[in-house]
């Protein structure tokens, strides 16, 4: 039987892969409020970074100060600063027009004792790996993975087509955002996995696995995730952020 209490680690590497010129994925986390989460921006010019970067600053600030009810469920706080991140990105775009079109992907971990919930919102990715088995636990917001689920597309088309980069859900493009919610509950010697596409394009689930079934520091692991997308062909920028549980 699994242990009552749990208390987490972290790592996070992000790289700008081989091709890319910049960098517009962010990550962030505190382990003391049990928040983690990765964005990967999107828009001209340097807008994607400035979006993914406000997301990570903004839902960070928001879950990790004492702002807000802090007695309130924190399922509901992350809920409100996601919208805030939403709100912040969404504005900041209108009033510059060199921003216009801003937005950016997000997955999310937050942690409260065992109990464990998961947001995401456009095609950054998060897992679980579990004795030693890999298992996604989002789903992608991405015209061909949504053609796959309805069995429009087979996962083979997906692969090849050439709208694989359509997001059809990101955070503050719109004025308000509704990101999926996985809640779960947290073993001891559970690894969770955030991940931006430009590991998840590069590496199949089953190179993950087996990279990720290794007795190394959270540190290496990511090391070795990034590394091993590059040399797949780091077309985009790479970031990986690992959290485990522990009795």
């Amino acid at each position: 039987m699994a242990s009552s209490v749990v208390h987490f680690t972290a790592a996070a590497a992000t790289d700008r892969g081989c091709k890319r010129p910049t960098n517009e994925d962010a990550f962030g986390y505190s382990v003391e409020h049990g928040i983690y989460l990765v964005c990967d921006g999107m828009g001209g010019a340097a807008a994607g970074e400035v979006a993914s970067s406000l997301a990570v600053d903004e839902i960070l600030r928001l879950l990790g100060g004492k702002i807000g009810d802090e007695a309130e469920p924190l399922l509901q706080r992350a809920q409100k600063a996601v919208d805030a991140a939403n709100e912040a990105i969404f504005s900041r775009s209108r009033r510059n027009l060199r921003l216009s079109g801003m937005g950016t992907t997000m997955v999310a971990l937050v942690t409260e004792g065992r109990r464990a919930w998961v947001l995401n919102i456009g095609d950054s990715r998060g897992y679980r790996l579990r004795n030693s088995h890999l298992e996604q636990l989002t789903l992608d917001h991405s015209l061909v993975d949504e053609q796959v689920r309805e069995g429009r597309m087979t996962p083979a088309e997906a692969i090849r087509s050439p709208l694989r980069n359509v997001i059809t859900r990101a955070l503050g493009t719109q004025s308000s955002v509704t990101p999926d919610i996985f809640e779960l509950e947290a073993d001891p010697g559970d690894l969770f996995l955030l991940s931006s596409d430009g590991l998840t394009r590069e590496l199949a689930d089953s190179e993950i696995e087996s990279l990720l079934d290794a007795d190394l520091p959270l540190g290496e692991l990511c090391a070795r995730l990034v590394a091993a997308a590059k040399k797949a062909g780091g077309k985009d920028n790479i970031t990986c952020l690992l959290v485990r549980a522990e009795g």
